[in-house]
């Protein structure tokens, strides 16, 4: 059974997402309204995660995913112990809502500093989807 996968993090670049989950395809692009990207962490380096913030976007991939997919991501984002998962709504280009599933960091997890390679990922991310690369630039200034 498929089902549609939101990535706002490491998770857009593509090289990355083809050795973990080799079955995965890109299934569109869009945005989240109503949401921010942050990074937060446990203890260690932070990673990327998403909170409700009223008038901010963040722009999105969505993959669709297999159950080995889903099974590898897991995996990857320490769920359910240090990411749990949602089913939220994204606005994809062609102004479509739809569902898809996100995983979203616990909320014990506390605002942190990313490192210069994962950043570097996610950049790379944002670079291999055509996405605003302005956006990250701006929030990582900010932090």
């Amino acid at each position: 059974m498929k089902k549609l996968y939101i990535a706002y993090g490491s998770n857009l670049n593509i090289e990355q997402m083809s050795w973990r989950c080799p079955t995965a395809t890109i299934w569109g692009k869009g945005i989240l309204k109503d949401w921010t990207l942050i990074f937060r962490s446990m203890r260690g380096p932070a990673y990327a995660t998403i909170k409700k913030d009223a008038g901010s976007n963040v722009p999105v991939v969505v993959w669709e995913i297999d159950r080995r997919s889903e099974f590898s991501l897991d995996r990857y984002e320490g769920y359910p112990s240090f990411y749990h998962k949602e089913d939220i709504e994204v606005t994809m280009d062609n102004g479509e809502a739809i569902t898809g599933m996100a995983y979203i960091m616990n909320q014990q997890a506390v605002p942190g500093i990313p490192s210069k390679s994962y950043v570097r990922t996610i950049m790379e991310g944002y670079l291999d989807n055509n996405l605003n690369l302005g956006y990250l630039e701006c929030f990582l200034s900010a932090q």
